[in-house]
């Protein structure tokens, strides 16, 4: 008795047509994104996080700093008061801390005006990034 021998192995996958592999390397890039973007937001929320313990910290160093700004003020109306009235040490001090907070806050009318809203950079990176999806050929980027 002899046995016929079978073949159980499926023949190798031909490759299909233009339009499928075009789909399937769609498809892949698409999903290439995705999975980008996930990592991108999983990145964001530990850094997100560690930003906020930071900011935790910060604000417990300026309560700190505000108490011990406090503190010095008054010693040095009290010091003052030495060699002039209450009163006008008290002005003095007062004034001073008007000089700091005018300072301070024209710093921060200028930084203010400086910052954008939108993130420009992730804007065009995104614009080129769908250019090259459709036209896979070119760089996506336009020559000036």
């Amino acid at each position: 008795m002899t046995t016929a021998r079978t073949n159980h192995s499926a023949p190798p996958e031909e490759p299909g047509s233009l339009g499928e592999i075009i789909g399937d390397i769609s498809e892949g890039l698409s999903r290439l994104f995705r999975q980008e973007v996930e990592l991108a937001k999983v990145e964001l929320k530990t850094e997100a996080s560690k930003a906020g313990r930071a900011a935790g910290m910060f604000g417990g160093a300026g309560i700190a700093g505000l108490l011990a700004a406090i503190m010095l003020s008054f010693a040095l109306t009290y010091a003052l008061d030495n060699v002039m009235p209450l009163g006008w040490a008290a002005l003095i001090v007062a004034v001073l801390w008007a000089v700091v907070a005018a300072v301070l806050f024209t710093v921060a009318r200028s930084q203010a005006r400086s910052i954008s809203p939108m993130p420009t950079q992730t804007i065009e990176t995104l614009k080129e990034d769908a250019k090259w999806l459709k036209h896979p050929t070119t760089s996506g980027t336009t020559s000036s």
